[in-house]
């Protein structure tokens, strides 16, 4: 057993020793790390499970909530390139919202994330969305999957997304990929 102990401590100094002589700083990550990361992961998840309820249920109230009053949309899958404020793009988006409450559409969005970094108060997320929309004849308005990035606080103890960047379109087998 001390033997094991010894031989853990020398690697670990190693490591440090390797670390600090090429520059780099080396860092232990702690269970409470890992306890704030698995936290925070948790409370984001919820957030999206939420921004996935309101668009389901044509909750545009719901929604508008889930982003901070002073949030930017980027949009550079087409085309027409565009950055908007929240509320501008709000605007152009209530009329689905209105459609899915009258029950003349089927909205959905589904996330997943290929990358995923923050603290107890800001998150960067990185994925993919699944966008669709059917029409109440059951045609299919839209289904896209999304490359996107969101960045987000957390004034007052509640996650709100601060920055939506739609970057590209993605392919049904990059969303796979992140299952």
């Amino acid at each position: 057993m001390n033997k094991i102990i010894l031989v853990s401590l020398i690697t670990l100094t190693a490591t440090f020793e390797a670390a600090s002589a090429s520059g780099n700083k080396a860092y232990i990550t702690t269970s409470s790390e890992y306890l704030n990361d698995s936290t925070r992961e948790a409370e984001l998840d919820r957030f999206w499970r939420e921004v996935s309820r309101t668009v389901r249920e044509g909750d545009f109230e719901g929604y508008k909530a889930t982003y901070h009053e002073d949030a930017v949309v980027v949009f550079t899958t087409s085309e027409n390139k565009a950055s908007k404020s929240i509320s501008t793009a709000l605007a152009d988006w209530k009329h689905d919202f209105t459609d899915v409450q009258n029950g003349k559409r089927t909205n959905s969005v589904e996330f997943r994330f290929s990358q995923r970094i923050g603290s107890e108060t800001s998150a960067h997320e990185t994925g993919i969305f699944h966008y669709t929309s059917v029409d109440s004849d059951g045609k299919s308005v839209a289904d896209a999957y999304v490359h996107f990035e969101a960045l987000l606080v957390k004034p007052d103890g509640k996650w709100l997304m601060v920055m939506e960047y739609q970057k590209s379109k993605a392919t049904r087998k990059e969303w796979d990929s992140l299952n």
